[in-house]
C-alpha cells in the first residue's frame, strides 16, 4: 500500500488532520503494513506476540532519514495491542502499544447531542480519560477544535513535540481524539493546536481538564476516575430545603483564611480540619467560596477562571477537595461555590482563540470584552460554548456533592450596553440592549441543574432591578434559587457609615428596601466586594470612637439576622477586621483574642443560634406575610421596629440607631402577654453596657402603632432587641 508524498509531508510537517488514514495497521487481505511516525526514533521493532521475538521496522526509503517505519508481513501475526519497540534521540528504549492502531472512540451520538448543544454532562466526553482498549491500559484525549488544521497531545511523555501524537478530526463536529496506550494517572499534556487558517500553532491546557498543575505552571493532569466514598447520602437527599430554612453563609477566601507559619496555602485536608469546626461553632449553616475553579492568579481571588471543571491545586487534589466537602456536610455545613460563567482571562494557554480563532468568546468586537475587567465575554449563541458551561455547572453540584452554585457578574451577562458607552454596543434584533443569548443561556443552565440535581441551588449576584431573576423560567423568570440584594447592603452601609447625630436624615435608606424585599427570594449580602479596593473594613466603615465602632456593628449584625431574606458574611467580619481584607496575607487571627472581638463573636454566634432556633427569623424570609412593620417613621429619634413572623411563630426587632438610650419607648404589638428579651446586644456579655428590659416585657391590652397591644421598652445605645412572646408561667 503506497503512501503519497503529501501524506508524509503532511507529518513531517504537523499538519495531518487524519492520522490514522497513513499510521497504524492496514490490512491487505493476509497482510498487513504497520506504519509509525516516531520524531527522533533510531530503530524502531514491533512485538507481534507477547511471547515473539521483536522484528526490526526497516527505516522507509522514499524520504532517506525521515521519521516514518513501516513494517509488513503476516496479518495473522498481530493483536490490536501490538507493541513497538524503538530507541529515541537520547539512546534511550521506550516500548508501548501503537496508538494508531485503535479505532474511534466516541459515539456519534454523543457527538451530535454535543453539537446540537443538548449535552449536559461534556467532561463524560471530552478531556482525558483512563481506560483500557483491548487489555491495553492508557488515555483517551478529546477536545473541541472545529477550526483547527491539526491537533496534537503534547505532554512530558513524548518531549511536547507536536509531530509525535496527532489526533484524528470526527467529521464535522469539530471534536478531535486519540487513545494513547500507557499514559497513566498523573501524566501532563496540553493540546498543540495549528489554526487552519493562518497555520499559527498555539498549545493549550485542557478546557476540560479536571486537575492542573500549581501555579505558574499551566499543563493539566491526567486525573483518574475519583476513588473518594462519599458519606453524606443522607444530607444529599434531605438538602432540598431553603425557602423556608435558615442560611446563614459564611463566605471564605480558602486562601488566605489561614496560612502556614511560613505563609503556604493550607491543604484541603488542613482546611477541613480548622475551617469546619470553626464556622461550625460560629452557628452557621453555609461555607460560600470564593472560586477555587483553577486560575493562573492569586489576586484574581478565582473569578479570572482557566479550570471549569478542576478544584484549584494550591490545596491538593480533587479527591482532597472532595473529602473536604464531604466533611462540611458530615458537620452539617452546606457548601455553595463561586462560578464565573459571565467572563473568561485573555492568558494564551487557556481558552482565549483556543484554536485559533474566536470559539469560546465573540468574534463581534463590540461583545468580545468586558470593557471594565479586559476579560473575554462568553459566545453563549453558540451550543458548545453553552454545553461547554452548562456541563461545568452540573460537575461541581454532581460530581463534588456542591449545594449551590452563586453566579458572579449576572448584570454583566444581561445587558448589552454593561459599561459600554453609546456607539459602544448594538441593539439586539428588537432594538432592546437585553443580550437574548445570555438570558436564553442562564434559562437553561438554571432549568438542567434544578433538574438535574434536586435540593441544589442557584444563587444570582445580579445589580439591577432586572425583573424575575429568582422566579421560575416558566414563569417567565431567569430561574435562579435566590439573589443577593445589594440594594440593601449599599442602603443600610450607607446609613450606618453617617454619625448618628446625622442619621434622622436619611431614615428611608432603612425603610425603602421593604418596597421591593419580596419581589425577588433575596441573601442580604456583606461580602467581600464591601471589604477591598479602598472601601474599608466593615469595622472602619463605623463611625465614632472604638466603643461606638463596636456598637455600630452589633446593631449591623443584629438588622441582618431580623430582616427578611437569607444571610451572607464575609470571613473576618467576625472579629471586627480592621483591615481591608489582604488575599495575599492570612487573617490577622492574633487581634480576635482583643476581649471586645471575642464579645462580637459570642453575640455572631448567639444571632445565628438564634436565627436557627426561631421559625419567626427564617420560615418566611421570601413571604410578605412573613414581615410587618410596627413603626418606620420615627426618624427624629432614629428607631425602627418591625414583626417577622413564622408559622403561629412571632419575633420582634427593635433598633436604636443613636447612642441615646431610650426608657419608656412604646411599642406595639401583635399579642399580649409576656414577651422575652432573647437577645439584647447592648448585654455586657457583647461588649455593651447592660441597659435593657430585664429579660421580658408584657403586652398591655392598649392599642399602639395599628397593633391591639403595646408594650413600654428600654431601648439600650446604638442597641436592638429581640423579643418573642412565652407563655407566662
Amino acid at each position: 500500500m503506497n503512501i503519497a508524498d503529501s501524506q508524509l509531508m503532511r507529518l513531517q510537517q504537523a499538519r495531518e488532520y487524519d492520522p490514522h488514514a497513513t499510521l497504524g495497521c492496514h490490512r491487505e487481505g493476509a497482510q498487513a503494513s504497520i506504519r509509525v511516525f516516531i520524531p527522533g526514533a533510531q530503530q524502531v521493532k514491533l512485538r507481534l506476540r507477547p511471547t515473539a521475538a521483536h522484528t526490526d521496522m526497516p527505516l522507509f526509503e522514499r524520504y532517506g532519514q525521515s521519521d516514518l517505519f513501516l513494517w509488513h508481513g503476516d496479518a495473522g501475526l498481530l493483536n490490536d495491542g501490538y507493541q513497538l519497540q524503538w530507541v529515541d534521540q537520547h539512546g534511550q528504549t521506550q516500548e508501548r502499544a501503537d496508538p494508531y492502531a485503535f479505532g474511534p472512540q466516541l459515539p456519534a451520538e454523543a457527538l451530535a447531542s454535543f453539537n446540537s448543544g443538548s449535552h449536559h454532562r461534556a467532561w463524560e466526553l471530552l478531556g482525558a480519560h483512563p481506560m483500557s482498549l483491548s487489555g491495553v491500559e492508557g488515555t483517551l484525549f478529546a477536545t473541541w477544535a472545529p477550526n483547527a488544521e491539526r491537533v496534537s497531545v503534547v505532554g512530558d511523555f513524548n518531549a511536547w513535540d507536536g509531530r509525535a501524537h496527532p489526533m484524528r478530526v470526527r467529521g464535522s463536529s469539530g471534536i478531535w481524539e486519540l487513545f494513547i496506550p500507557g499514559i497513566r494517572e498523573g501524566t501532563l499534556y496540553k493540546f498543540e493546536i495549528r489554526n487552519a487558517q493562518d497555520g499559527s500553532i498555539r498549545v493549550k491546557t485542557d478546557p476540560y481538564g479536571q486537575h492542573f498543575q500549581r501555579r505558574p505552571e499551566t499543563a493539566a493532569i491526567v486525573c483518574a476516575p475519583s476513588t473518594h466514598q462519599w458519606t453524606d447520602a443522607d444530607w444529599m437527599r434531605t438538602r432540598g430545603r431553603w425557602s423556608d430554612a435558615p442560611i446563614a453563609v459564611y463566605e471564605v477566601h480558602l486562601g488566605s483564611w489561614l496560612r502556614q507559619s511560613d505563609g503556604a496555602f493550607l491543604s484541603y485536608s488542613e482546611l477541613a480540619d480548622t475551617l469546619i469546626p470553626y464556622v461550625s461553632e460560629l452557628g452557621f449553616t453555609h461555607l460560600q467560596l470564593l472560586p477555587i475553579t483553577e486560575h493562573p492568579l492569586d489576586s484574581s481571588w478565582g473569578y479570572q477562571t482557566t479550570g471549569y471543571f478542576a478544584p484549584t491545586s494550591r490545596h491538593g487534589t480533587p479527591d482532597e477537595f472532595r473529602a473536604f466537602v464531604d466533611a462540611c456536610h458530615r458537620a452539617g455545613l452546606g457548601v455553595y461555590l463561586d462560578w464565573v460563567p459571565g467572563h473568561f482571562p485573555r492568558d494564551d494557554f487557556a481558552l482565549s482563540r483556543y484554536d485559533g480563532s474566536t470559539l469560546y468568546e465573540h468574534a463581534d468586537p463590540q461583545r468580545a470584552a468586558h470593557p471594565d475587567w479586559g476579560t473575554l465575554v462568553y459566545n453563549y449563541a453558540r451550543n458548545e460554548v453553552r454545553c461547554f458551561l452548562i456541563s461545568s455547572a452540573l460537575f461541581w453540584l454532581e460530581e463534588m456533592h456542591i449545594d449551590g452554585l452563586r453566579v458572579d457578574a449576572v448584570a454583566s451577562m444581561l445587558y448589552l450596553d454593561y459599561s459600554r458607552k453609546p456607539g459602544q454596543w448594538t441593539p439586539n434584533r428588537y432594538g432592546g440592549r437585553e443580550d437574548l443569548d445570555a438570558i436564553a443561556f442562564l434559562r437553561e443552565m438554571n432549568t438542567v441543574t434544578h433538574r438535574e440535581q434536586p435540593g441544589s441551588v442557584t444563587i444570582a449576584e445580579e445589580s439591577t432591578s432586572w425583573p424575575q431573576v429568582s422566579r421560575p423560567v416558566h414563569l417567565g423568570g431567569l430561574g435562579f434559587t435566590m439573589k443577593w440584594n445589594l440594594g440593601w447592603m449599599h442602603d443600610t452601609l450607607r446609613y450606618l457609615s453617617k454619625d448618628p447625630i446625622h442619621r434622622h436624615f436619611h431614615q428611608q435608606d432603612l425603610s425603602f428596601g421593604l418596597l421591593y424585599a419580596f419581589n425577588e427570594n433575596f441573601v442580604l449580602p456583606l461580602s467581600h466586594d464591601e471589604v477591598v479596593h479602598g472601601k474599608g473594613s466593615l469595622y472602619n466603615k463605623m463611625p465614632g470612637d472604638e466603643w461606638r465602632k463596636f456598637a455600630n456593628l452589633r446593631l449591623l449584625y443584629s438588622y441582618l439576622y431580623c430582616y427578611p431574606g437569607k444571610k451572607l458574611l464575609f470571613m473576618g467580619a467576625e472579629f471586627a477586621n480592621p483591615w481591608e481584607w489582604n488575599d495575599a496575607l492570612a487573617l490577622p487571627r492574633f487581634i480576635a483574642e482583643d476581649p471586645m472581638r471575642q464579645s462580637l463573636i459570642r453575640l455572631l454566634g448567639d444571632l445565628n443560634r438564634l436565627y436557627r432556633e426561631l421559625p419567626a427569623l427564617h420560615r418566611r424570609d421570601f413571604d410578605p406575610d412573613g414581615f410587618r412593620w410596627i413603626d418606620c417613621h420615627d426618624a427624629e429619634q432614629s428607631v425602627i421596629s418591625f414583626c417577622r413572623f413564622g408559622g403561629d411563630q412571632v419575633a420582634v426587632a427593635v433598633f436604636n440607631f443613636t447612642p441615646v438610650p431610650r426608657y419608656d419607648y412604646r411599642i406595639g404589638l401583635p399579642r399580649g402577654g409576656k414577651w422575652v428579651e432573647c437577645l439584647n446586644t447592648d448585654a455586657t456579655v457583647y461588649g455593651g453596657s447592660n441597659v435593657g428590659n430585664l429579660g421580658a416585657v408584657f403586652g398591655e391590652a392598649q392599642p399602639w402603632m395599628s397593633h391591639p397591644f403595646s408594650a413600654a421598652l428600654t431601648l439600650p445605645p446604638l442597641g436592638a432587641v429581640i423579643l418573642h412572646p412565652v407563655p407566662d408561667t
